[in-house]
């Protein structure tokens, strides 16, 4: 295999290992956006269940003075 062969094979890896690259930040990017997206319905969903801890609470401390 001649020099300019061995330069143009190089070349060629490198495009394909920056393209490898650029996919896997996108998906990185993508992975990202869904834990963010799953962490506010987290939190949405530790508020709802504190919401109907504390009317459960008062509900029994109402039955409790009647």
């Amino acid at each position: 295999m001649s020099r300019a062969s061995e330069a143009v094979e190089a070349i060629r890896e490198l495009v394909l290992i920056e393209d490898r690259s650029d996919r896997v930040a996108n998906h990185v990017d993508q992975l990202a956006e869904g834990c963010q997206d799953l962490d506010r319905r987290l939190v949405r969903l530790e508020a709802k269940f504190e919401l109907i801890d504390k009317v459960a609470t008062s509900r029994r401390s109402i039955r409790g003075k009647i």
